[in-house]
């Protein structure tokens, strides 16, 4: 007699729970001098935010763990990303200041109510998340470029950190009109089912 599978156990959670992991050796390996191998696992972190729930649609695996997992694993991994990346000087220190500040007063106004799921999916939430996460993969590329011995590969990581801190930058924007919008949730009534991510 085969045993029943738990209902959280999916594979979106699965991959969910590998980003989460990820986020040790990705922050060690942009301490250690960002090598490439380090830009490419920072791209995988980054892509398992779509392939989750993706996956999730179209296995039809949605879960109340992955609804409240995902968005955890975005908030924390960006954090700890872009604190590593403030520590080594790729990354400008307010960009972490308010994204931290953001999540700590978004998280304090509708952390219960995500957890209900009674919180509506933004949008705009999901496209500054994939905003973070594009800037900053950018932004470990461009230093790996501009650690190459060729000219022309210096060259490519300048154009490439200018237009990576700009979708960073961007991003940012759209993390606090994201929050705001978050925040006026919190005051509404809740109407439908959602999550943060």
């Amino acid at each position: 007699m085969s045993r029943a599978r738990a209902p959280w156990l999916t594979w979106p959670n699965v991959i969910t729970l590998l980003r989460l992991v990820l986020v040790v050796p990705l922050c060690w390996g942009l301490l250690r001098g960002g090598a490439v191998l380090t830009v490419v696992l920072l791209a995988a972190w980054a892509g398992t935010d779509w392939v989750d729930g993706a996956l999730a649609r179209r296995l039809g695996q949605v879960s109340r763990l992955g609804e409240v997992l995902d968005p955890v694993a975005d908030r924390l991994g960006i954090v700890a990303v872009a604190l590593t990346m403030a520590v080594v000087g790729l990354l400008p220190w307010w960009v972490l200041g308010v994204v931290a500040a953001v999540d700590v007063a978004v998280a304090v106004a509708v952390g219960r109510r995500a957890l209900r799921g009674t919180v509506r999916v933004s949008t705009l939430g999901k496209v500054r998340t994939a905003a973070l996460f594009v800037g900053l993969v950018g932004l470990a590329a461009a230093s790996s470029l501009g650690g190459a011995a060729a000219s022309s590969l210096v060259g490519a990581g300048a154009t490439l950190e200018l237009v990576s801190t700009a979708v960073v930058v961007a991003g940012t924007v759209l993390h606090v009109v994201a929050g705001c919008g978050y925040l006026r949730q919190a005051r509404a009534r809740p109407r439908a089912r959602g999550d943060l991510s």
